[in-house]
């Protein structure tokens, strides 16, 4: 009768080991019904594409010495804003001065010789013909004086526009050959910033009716994150796209006032597209099969259909959906790995528009 005992013993655990299993089997099949769905929300959004930038000067030259010659004086500082017609710099013009001073005596020579031969006339010594003569000599004169004396301006280098001067390359007393960069001068008054915008966006862009275009702002992100407090405006789209990259570049014009941009800086352009009913569901609603996405749509006999979906845009936890879904349908939020096509399910329903500031995303 000993081993009564142990016999009940294991019969116990048996009981207990299949009473457990119930439970859990229980537990999954109450948790498998645990099924939450929601509807998409339908609202007016705004999107903002970002667009990394270049920022030019809307006028960017080179000044170049025009002539050879000494560098005899230098009229301006690095970084020194300049008004149209300053003079910049002054180039020690040997040849041509040599040149215009030969010129300015035989302009002299020229005019002696018209008056004496004007006199010889008066006395009837001289023909009229030999008057006209030396009017011409003295004509051409004058005009070789001017000649010299515009190759002798070269030499007074000045600003063709009000700007800001770059860094001086040369100093007082080198020699400066013709054509040889100086400093380069900005006109920073409006910049002109480029960036690249692949095909679909432009596409998309081109969609809009053109008086919307034209009034769409553009804003500019600067280095340090900060926003620039003017807004700009898309001015410009080049004629070919880059093949290589299927982009093309576009130019956004932004006024500088306040001198904060200069030639050369980096930024970000965003361009905020606003998408009426737009549809909105959370992501965790979703899954993938072979790279194409799919929701759980819940009919009204509570039957569950898988349906594909086209992603419009990505914000964060939050899908904005171009195809698939109108905003009317429920959909499975919790448990879609529970569900099969075709099964019907008890779930309750949670309204998006509450689970919104959950969500990482907040609409606007």
């Amino acid at each position: 009768m000993g081993y009564r005992k142990p016999i009940s013993l294991i019969l116990g655990l048996l009981c207990l080991t299949v009473t457990a299993c119930n439970r859990k089997e229980e537990a999954a099949h109450h948790e498998h019904h645990n099924i939450v769905a929601t509807s998409p929300l339908i609202k007016d959004m705004t999107l903002t594409q970002e667009y990394v930038c270049q920022i030019r000067s809307q006028r960017h030259i080179e000044v170049q010495a025009l002539e050879i010659g000494y560098l005899e004086d230098i009229q301006i500082k690095e970084g020194q804003a300049v008004k149209k017609g300053d003079v910049l710099f002054k180039v020690i013009p040997s040849i041509y001065k040599a040149k215009w001073e030969a010129e300015l005596a035989e302009m002299r020579l020229a005019e002696l010789e018209l008056t004496n031969t004007k006199k010889l006339f008066v006395d009837k010594v001289v023909s009229d013909r030999e008057v006209a003569l030396f009017e011409a000599k003295l004509a051409r004169a004058k005009a070789k004086l001017k000649l010299t004396e515009a190759e002798l301006n070269f030499t007074i280098i000045r600003a063709p526009f009000d700007g800001i001067v770059d860094r001086i390359r040369r100093q007082t007393g080198s020699l400066v050959k013709e054509g040889e960069i100086l400093t380069t001068l900005s006109d920073n008054s409006t910049m002109w910033v480029y960036f690249n915008v692949p095909e679909v966006r432009y596409l998309e862009y081109m969609e809009v009716k053109e008086s919307d275009r034209e009034a769409q702002q553009v804003y500019l992100k600067l280095a340090n994150g900060r926003l620039y407090p003017h807004a700009g405006k898309i001015a410009a789209i080049e004629a070919d796209f880059n093949n290589e990259t299927g982009n093309i570049s576009f130019r956004a014009d932004f006024v500088n006032g306040n001198g904060l941009l200069r030639h050369g800086q980096t930024g970000n352009v965003l361009i905020n597209r606003t998408l009426r009913n737009a549809v909105l569901i959370p992501q965790r609603c979703t899954f993938e099969i072979l790279d194409k996405r799919y929701v759980f749509v819940i009919n009204e006999e509570g039957v569950v259909r898988q349906r594909e979906i086209e992603v419009l845009h990505e914000m964060d936890d939050i899908f904005l959906i171009k195809d698939g879904l109108n905003g009317s349908e429920k959909i499975v939020l919790e448990g879609v790995r529970q569900v099969h096509d075709g099964e019907k399910i008890e779930f309750t329903f949670e309204n998006f528009q509450k689970l919104l500031p959950k969500q990482k995303y907040h609409a606007e």
